[in-house]
């Protein structure tokens, strides 16, 4: 997949996944990658810059399999942030099928 479609929708994927339960990094990571090819690298930089605007807070978890994990929980913010880009997600690919259906009929 084009690296450019990735970025623009990652952030969304994140707040979408911990819009409805409490994550640790990796599992995101993991849950991602069942749909969309992305590096773990992709994923720390934006959970932090995520928590430090507020969107998420984070608390640590006890591990059966090794250290205390990270979570994140997302803040009400975040709750209002996530709608506000579903919205717009949802108005870009209607817009975009639009402009990829009128080339089809062209053909």
């Amino acid at each position: 997949m084009n690296a450019q479609f990735k970025k623009g929708v990652i952030e969304l994927c994140v707040l979408s996944i911990v819009n409805e339960k409490d994550c640790y990094g990796y599992e995101l990571v993991e849950r991602i990658s069942k749909e969309i090819e992305i590096a773990e690298g992709t994923i720390y930089p934006l959970l932090r810059r995520l928590k430090k605007q507020g969107y998420f807070e984070t608390y640590l978890k006890e591990s059966s399999g090794g250290p205390s994990r990270k979570y994140y929980r997302i803040t009400e913010s975040g709750r209002e942030l996530t709608k506000q880009q579903r919205r717009e997600w949802s108005e870009f690919t209607s817009a975009l099928d639009r402009i990829l259906n009128t080339g089809e009929q062209d053909d």
